[in-house]
């Protein structure tokens, strides 16, 4: 792998469909296991097999369709959970077991009650067992984010020498800011014995809004795989967004990091999982989201009329949208109407477009969006109708 390259590890069907209300059926995850694929992302994480007859008929379907993508299933550090994680991917062509256990001070005391020493031993045994059945081996280290990083570092260096190939660091609860996020990856890549027999993976909650800037970092700081879902969907307040890191890494080519997805199907990919689950994404989501590319401030429809680059830095069509939409409201502009009633068949002077935009403001004082056929009205109840038809 290129040091480059960042890997994308999709979430969607595992993480992503823990939202209350938003089960998917085998069929339905199939779709959008197909699309993944196609779209570039390098990880399906296809589920969490001995969660549910459901969840492993699931797991096994996906990898036997997947033709590129490496389809993993998520574990405990439990032997049953892992066997049947294996059994689950038979017949992936790229499998990957996802295994690890929770390493923070808090997860050790209440949730296991347990000591450091004794987790270590269950990773290392968990590690060891998964690598019988795949080579490729991914090692979770729940709540990371809280957990002291010499600690952390021991853990790593543990599940490496057991044989994981990649390494979860993830923010579970979405707690770290960036800065400290970024400072733990660039601790355990400067810290660990073999750390460069394994890949360090940002998997980043969105508890406080920080998952998409905290996966950045961590990039930045030498991890080489985001995990993350279409829509930013998950657990609580959800994960880092797909569509987000890999337009940012696009966007600032000066960090020499890229992704091999197509970002011209994410919008495409965005519809695909919000219909399937049911779940209305907000319209001022970043990259997908209805208004992402709507403008109706008159200043910004001005410079937008002028030259796009004024106010959008991402071209709408390198992420699937056709084109960028002037939304006529009370807060547009004269270059606005006349941009919009040029689109719909008017070529009004300046003379016109000061009556007509005179007309346009009561209109729009009435209704929150105007229309292609209100834009028709406004002008033929305008003085200057009979000249701009006439002319």
């Amino acid at each position: 792998m290129s040091d480059s390259n960042v890997k994308i590890f999709d979430t969607t069907l595992r993480d992503g469909e823990q939202v209350p209300g938003c089960k998917l059926n085998t069929d339905q995850k199939v779709i959008i296991a197909e699309q993944l694929d196609i779209l570039g992302v390098d990880v399906i994480e296809a589920g969490f097999p001995v969660s549910s007859p459901g969840d492993f008929k699931s797991v096994e379907a996906i990898s036997k369709m997947v033709k590129n993508a490496t389809v993993c299933g998520l574990t405990r550090s439990v032997e049953n959970d892992i066997k049947v994680a294996a059994e689950a991917l038979t017949y992936a062509k790229h499998a990957r077991i996802h295994t690890g256990i929770g390493t923070s001070d808090s997860h050790i005391k209440h949730k296991f009650k347990s000591n450091k020493e004794a987790i270590i031993e269950r990773a290392v045994k968990a590690v060891k067992y998964a690598k019988s059945f795949v080579e490729d081996v991914e090692f979770y280290a729940e709540d990371a984010g809280r957990t002291d990083n010499e600690y952390l570092a021991r853990v790593c260096e543990a599940v490496i020498k057991a044989g994981a190939t990649v390494l979860n660091i993830p923010d579970t609860t979405g707690y770290c800011l960036p800065s400290e996020y970024g400072a733990k990856i660039k601790y355990l890549k400067e810290n660990v014995r073999g750390i460069d027999k394994a890949v360090l993976s940002c998997h980043c909650h969105n508890d406080l809004g920080l998952a998409t800037a905290n996966s950045i970092e961590g990039v930045i700081n030498g991890a080489r795989q985001i995990e993350c879902t279409i829509n930013g969907i998950g657990e609580r307040a959800g994960n880092t967004a797909l569509e987000e890191v890999v337009m940012i890494l696009k966007q600032h080519p000066y960090l020499e990091l890229d992704t091999n997805i197509n970002t011209s199907m994410l919008y495409g990919m965005s519809q695909l999982v919000s219909d399937s689950m049911g779940i209305y994404t907000q319209p001022n989501k970043a990259i997908v989201g209805a208004n992402a590319f709507a403008h109706s401030s008159g200043i910004h429809q001005d410079g937008m009329i002028k030259n796009r680059g004024t106010y959008e830095i991402i071209n709408p069509k390198d992420v699937g949208v056709t084109e960028s939409a002037i939304i006529l409201t009370a807060r547009s502009g004269r270059a606005a109407l006349a941009y919009r009633a040029k689109h719909v068949g008017y070529e009004l002077t300046k003379i016109q477009l000061d009556d007509v935009y005179a007309n346009f403001l009561s209109f729009a004082d009435k209704k929150k969006e105007i229309n292609d056929s209100d834009i028709h009205q406004i002008i033929e109840t305008s003085k200057v109708y009979q000249q701009i038809i006439s002319a």
